[in-house]
Order: C-alpha cells, then sequence, then structure tokens
C-alpha cells in the first residue's frame, strides 16, 4: 500500500490558478497509474487526469481538457496536477489517487479496472 498525501487546495476566483501536489510514501512504488480524482455532492466522484507511470501517457477528462495538466517528479515520488483557467464548476474535493503496488489499470482518467490506494483530499473553491 502506497500512503498519498494531497496538498496545495484553496480557493480562487474564476480564471484564476492552483497547483495541487500529491506526495507519496510507503516501501513500494504504486501501480501502472496515477491520478487525480474529484468529487462534489451533484456529480459524485469524477476522474479528472491519470497518468501512466510506465510510458508517460496521460488522460483528461473532457471537462478539464487544455485547463489542466497532471505530471509527475518521480524522484521527489510526487504528482502534481496544475489546474488553470478554472471555472466554478471546478470547485470539489480532489483526491490523488494510486493503483495499487503490483496491479495494472485499464487506463483512462478514472483509473478503471484496478484496486487504488487514495489520499484525503484537498479542498478547491472557485468563486465566480
Amino acid at each position: 500500500q502506497v500512503h498519498l498525501v494531497e496538498s496545495g487546495g484553496g480557493s480562487v476566483q474564476a480564471g484564476g490558478s492552483l497547483k495541487l501536489s500529491c506526495a507519496a510514501s510507503g516501501h513500494t512504488d504504486s501501480g501502472d497509474y496515477i491520478g487525480w480524482f474529484r468529487r462534489t455532492p451533484i456529480k459524485g466522484l469524477e476522474g479528472v487526469a491519470a497518468l501512466n507511470t510506465i510510458d508517460g501517457s496521460t488522460s483528461y477528462a473532457n471537462s478539464v481538457k487544455g485547463r489542466f495538466t497532471i505530471s509527475q517528479d518521480k524522484a521527489k515520488r510526487t504528482l502534481y496536477l496544475q489546474m488553470s483557467s478554472l471555472k466554478p464548476e471546478d470547485t470539489a474535493m480532489y483526491y490523488c489517487a494510486a493503483a495499487r503496488p503490483g496491479t495494472h489499470c485499464i487506463g483512462g482518467a478514472n483509473l478503471d479496472g484496478c484496486p487504488k490506494d487514495w489520499g484525503q483530499g484537498t479542498q478547491v473553491t472557485v468563486s465566480s
């Protein structure tokens, strides 16, 4: 199991930017996918962005394409989500997730098909 801790959330006006971080710790590395999810009372849990740790390919939800960028610093074992041109509908609790060690996801922004470890979340609030 990998322990994940998110940071970087906060309040920002529409059109602004935030950068979320997710620090991983533990004795083993995650499986082949890591990513970001968000949860709202209306939409529930939604996959936002995912990164394949093997080949570096990325996937994004249509709602964030062109505005959000997922990246990682392997040396620091840290995952990032750069969010730009934020909209009020981006308001949510954001979670970092990682495929459990030794597992393989089908892929996509939802990290489908694999058990995942989760962080505790960081709140992002975008005001109009």
